[in-house]
């Protein structure tokens, strides 16, 4: 029996292509969007494979009229769309004349009357988006009555009006919020200028729609129209007119129209423009006065929020928004003496907003605090250094900006202080059960809300200290004396009084300290309940690990904490033992002098007693935790201000993982056997990652440590090597998966990193490089390297290619001629590995072209002491990245080519040999990537790239012929045989542009006057022509000068964090002392 075509979705693809059925098609799109139609993949892939036809488009219409299903007309719609998007240029004038009459025909035909608005408002809505895409293609240049025929059209019908409306909101979204990317400039500022040369007719239309319609779809939708048009229109058109009145008077007090109108007031807050100045603080009492008749000041908005509709809560989020726009607006201005009850009024009102319980509506009212608690500081520090500076007061006493805000502040630092955000060294939270556990994943945007509360706290402490100290005080002695206890209570005091660390002068944190301190301790001792317990435990370890300048110039106080954070790490609540490490880690960090000091009344410094102790104080940890605390412990011993034996010091502290480790070497050279034995290979595991934390922290004096057991981790990575080798080779790569091949592994790869650690941290005086290089270097070569030439690829480990990356880094000219061994080892057998596809082997190509860039940068001679065929093997390797669709790849390829080029224009004996083998290939593939939309992210370094190169080629730079000369007629020069190649290159890439376009684009490029900017902007317009780029998000092709500023706003945020006490944390202060 032969198959039904529907059955066959390919063949009905395929017959749909020939002969177009509008019932075949129903039949595809239906299973398509039928989640149980078991053909629904195929079908889909049908409608895909339907959708490259280039002539479908011309078939829209017969969908949208003659098919039954509505999802077949979206379809249409879409084929519509792609056309436009893509094609629009290409196709003929009469036949996009005819696609606009009949969307145009299709809309007012649909929105004429109100049972065809109601049945295909979906429709309609996806014809508003097809016309405006029309018009970015057309309007004004081929279209130029389009507003007069809309604004024209929309008198005639209330309906037809309501829908013209939303066409132009999408049209001001279009041009003036999502232009950027999407346009070239020219064209943009074309839509602006007409868009606001028009405003006038739509402005009379919307103010005639607000005076007269009854109908409040139409009055909703030229609310939301009008709001959009608020951003950019002239200000005439809102101060000049009766549209604040109308707002404020005629839709504010309607519940209605409220949320809607609410959204324009907030447009309006928002803008700034001198002339108006006078107007702003107006608007604002007014706007009070008809706020205060839905609720006043004092209303408890939480209740209200909790209780209310869901138009109420979108109210009071919209006044938040409201709120504060104005104020970042329009604060000065309302700081007169006119102006300052309602000022008073608002921000009033703003509080009562932060109470609310909703995370977004506390955010936006967060960033009110933010910018005034700032704004003040700024102007208190400014008006104090003035004084001081030129003393201009004479004696009087200028009364400060911050006393006019006082009676608000103290209510902003009660509502900051109970909704503290949770610090990111906090690990002990609440879970959804109510109990409290170990936190497991880190919230990214509590973390951020964190960071601007900890300022917005540190400004206000700044400005009324007393205040600060007496509300947290008063707040601790009702936890103490139980009145008000509860875990949420205590945590989000004790994260304020963390966060405003530095912010007080060392006196007045110090009598602060001393009672929270000891109140906290007090509380500890006096509850009872292993969780109640645990919260406090947590909390006194946050505020201590917060205040290392108290610590230091208290050393009882410090010798105390640290005692007691000891006592935690026998605490066996979940998480405590964790914050006890992590705790006395950063204290170590902060205050490590203190412990290598002999301080007043002791015997000798407690870094030594702390040393006989360790086995008792770390008797309960779990691995993990023993690393962080010898790492804590390495931090002390790395301070070198106190005359020490650091080497018998770190000796006695290594004594524990040195015992154990000696002892299986004793056991491994009676019976090598032993060291296969799983607990024996976890041992070493657990030394090794051990030694690693000590390294990292202690530095180069670990050199002592590393030469006592040097040779013996060779051995046990040899050994290791060899028995992975002996397992593949019986059983195959399955052996790889083998849980005791697995572990294995892990020590080899702890090996590994202790290496790479330890050559990262070597240095003068007791691991000097030319030492390094010529003592350590060598043993490890044959070992490392030629177990990873000689493995399967599932057992090489990445690690290797770190290692020798930072060898590289490191030691440089030291180990150059070491270089080409190297690379013989890992390059090729590593190449295979990553080149079969994007996905497999993903850390290998990232330490792969990590390890590449550093030979490229520190030992570049190099390259050109390996085969012919390995160099050829680079330069491909580096194309292959930089067509990576993993992005840190890709840009790690650019910034090797780029380098590359650089040091081979700055080797004349390997320069036009390298230019005559790859320049031109190189042009082609950096094009390539260009113009993949892929690859927007790396437009920065393509362009330079190309820039570079092309350069070289018009300068002359290039001698050698980069074409065949028996192929080009007599005289061919570089620069015109490259242009000729680009040029044909790119017309049968992109059929869609004309020789004109892409002649002009090439001159451009090898305009050698033309700077590195403009050469950008040159690139972005000819991509943005291209049809891949045209309906895309473009901002990536913007993205150096995004990331310019980015690191501007951060040099400038940076100095002024670093002058403003406390703003940074103390673990962000240089004072390791």
């Amino acid at each position: 029996m032969a198959a039904s075509p529907i059955n066959n979705m390919d063949q009905m693809a395929a017959n749909l292509a020939k002969t177009f059925d509008i019932q075949l098609l129903d039949q595809i799109v239906k299973a398509a969007y039928d989640p149980s139609d078991p053909r629904r993949s195929a079908a889909n892939k049908a409608l895909m494979q339907l959708q490259e036809a280039p002539d479908l488009w011309t078939k829209a219409d017969d969908m949208m009229e003659k098919s039954t299903n509505p999802q077949t007309k979206f379809f249409g719609i879409q084929v519509l769309d792609d056309a436009i998007k893509i094609r629009w240029k290409i196709i003929p004038k009469e036949q996009r004349e005819a696609i606009k009459d009949y969307v145009v025909g299709k809309i007012i035909a649909m929105s004429s009357n109100e049972s065809s608005m109601q049945r295909d408002r979906v429709i309609i809505s996806k014809l508003n988006i097809t016309l405006v895409q029309i018009l970015k293609q057309e309007w004004p240049h081929n279209w130029p009555t389009f507003i007069s025929d809309l604004v024209g059209a929309s008198k005639t019908s209330e309906i037809l009006c309501e829908n013209n409306m939303q066409i132009l909101k999408l049209l001001s979204e279009e041009v003036f919020d999502f232009s950027k990317d999407q346009m070239v400039l020219n064209k943009v500022k074309t839509m602006k200028e007409s868009l606001n040369s028009e405003f006038q007719a739509i402005y009379q239309l919307c103010e005639f729609i607000l005076a007269h319609s009854q109908r409040p779809s139409l009055l909703q939708v030229t609310l939301q129209t009008l709001q959009r048009f608020l951003t950019w229109i002239p200000l005439d058109f809102i101060f000049k007119t009766h549209l604040l009145d109308v707002l404020l008077n005629k839709f504010f007090p309607e519940p209605l129209f409220r949320n809607n109108t609410l959204d324009c007031l907030t447009e309006i807050g928002n803008l700034q423009e001198p002339r108006y100045d006078n107007l702003f603080p107006q608007f604002f009492a007014t706007f009070l006065s008809r706020l205060g008749d839905v609720f006043s000041p004092e209303t408890n908005l939480e209740a209200a929020f909790n209780n209310g509709t869901e138009e109420d809560q979108i109210f009071i989020q919209r006044l938040a928004l409201f709120l504060n726009g104005f104020f970042k607006a329009h604060l000065n201005l309302m700081e007169t003496p006119e102006s300052q009850a309602p000022l008073l009024t608002g921000l009033v009102y703003l509080v009562r907003v932060s109470e609310v319980r909703d995370t977004e509506i506390f955010r936006i009212c967060l960033e009110t605090w933010h910018m005034l608690s700032e704004d003040l500081y700024k102007s208190e520090h400014d008006t104090f250094t003035s004084k001081n500076a030129l003393n201009l007061n004479n004696g009087s006493s200028m009364r400060s900006r911050k006393y006019i805000y006082s009676p608000v502040l103290t209510g902003v630092r009660q509502v900051m202080i109970a909704s503290m955000a949770k610090p990111e060294e906090v690990l002990i939270v609440e879970d959804e059960n109510g109990d409290i556990v170990r936190e497991t994943t880190k919230d990214t945007d509590v973390i951020a809300q964190y960071k601007t509360m900890r300022d917005t706290l540190v400004y206000l402490t700044h400005l009324n200290c007393e205040d600060t100290e007496a509300i947290m005080l008063n707040k601790l002695t009702e936890q103490v004396d139980g009145t008000n206890w509860s875990w949420n209570n205590l945590n989000t005091l004790c994260w304020a009084i963390g966060s405003i660390s530095g912010a007080m002068s060392e006196d007045e944190e110090k009598r602060f300290l001393v009672t929270v301190i000891k109140d906290l301790l007090g509380l500890c001792e006096a509850k009872r309940g292993k969780d109640n317990k645990a919260v406090v435990a947590s909390n006194i370890m946050y505020v201590v690990g917060q205040y290392p300048r108290f610590l230091k110039a208290h050393w009882k106080f410090l010798k105390t904490v640290v005692n007691k954070l000891f006592e935690f790490m026998h605490e066996v609540h979940p998480g405590v033992q964790d914050m006890a490490c992590d705790t006395f880690l950063k204290i170590a960090m902060k205050c490590k002098r203190k412990f290598v000091t002999l301080q007043a009344d002791e015997e000798s410094p407690f870094l030594c007693e702390l040393v006989d102790n360790l086995p008792t104080i770390i008797s309960d940890l779990e691995p993990h935790q023993v690393q962080a605390f010898y790492e804590a412990v390495g931090c002390m011993l790395s301070d070198r201000g106190v005359k020490l034996d650091r080497s018998a010091l770190l000796a006695r502290l290594m004594d524990l993982p040195n015992q154990t480790w000696r002892s299986i070497m004793d056991r491994a050279n009676a019976n090598v056997d032993s060291l296969i034995d799983p607990n024996a290979i976890k041992e070493i595991i657990k030394i090794l990652k051990c030694n690693n934390r000590v390294c990292g922290s202690v530095g180069s004096l670990f050199t002592n440590q590393l030469q006592a057991f040097f040779m013996d981790i060779l051995n046990v990575y040899k050994v290791y090597s060899e028995r992975i080798s002996a397992a593949i080779t019986q059983q195959g790569e399955i052996a790889t998966q083998m849980s005791l091949v697995r572990t294995m592994r892990s020590a080899k790869k702890e090996v590994l990193r202790l290496l790479v650690t330890f050559i990262d941290k070597s240095g003068p005086p007791e691991a000097a490089p030319e030492a390094v290089a010529q003592g350590f270097i060598p043993p490890v070569l044959d070992p490392i390297l030629g177990d990873y030439q000689r493995n399967i690829a599932g057992a090489r480990d990445p690690e290797v290619l770190r290692l020798f990356a930072t060898v590289i880094e490191k030691l440089k000219n030291y180990v150059v001629n070491d270089v080409p061994r190297v690379m013989e080892a890992v390059f090729e057998c590593t190449l295979q590995m990553i080149t079969t596809n994007f996905e497999d082997f993903p850390e290998h190509r990232i330490r792969f072209f990590e390890f590449l860039k550093a030979i490229n940068l520190h030992t570049f001679s190099a390259l050109f002491n390996i085969p012919p065929e390995h160099q050829k093997l680079v330069v491909d390797s580096v194309v292959w990245a930089i067509k990576h669709t993993e992005r840190n790849i890709a840009d790690t390829g650019l910034d090797i080519l780029h380098d590359l080029l650089i040091n081979v224009g700055k080797t004349p004996h390997v320069a036009q040999g390298f230019y005559q083998q790859f320049l031109l290939s190189l042009i082609q593939e950096v094009f390539a990537v260009l113009t993949d939309r892929m690859h927007k992210s790396g437009f920065r370094m393509h362009s330079t790239i190309l820039r570079m190169m092309f350069h070289l080629v018009q300068t002359n730079q290039v001698t050698v012929p980069l074409f065949d000369p028996s192929t080009q007629p007599p005289g061919q020069m570089n620069p015109a045989f490259v242009r000729d190649h680009i040029s044909n290159l790119l017309l049968s890439s992109f059929p869609n542009l004309t020789r004109s376009q892409v002649l002009k684009f090439v001159e451009g490029m090898f305009d050698i006057e033309m700077d590195l900017p403009t050469f950008k902007q040159h690139l972005r317009d000819f991509l943005i022509q291209l049809k891949e780029f045209s309906v895309e998000d473009n901002s990536g092709l913007f993205g150096e000068e995004a990331e310019r500023e980015a690191r501007q706003r951060e040099e400038a945020l940076r100095q002024h964090r670093s002058a403003v006490p406390g703003l940074l944390k103390p673990d962000e202060v240089d004072d390791d002392l």
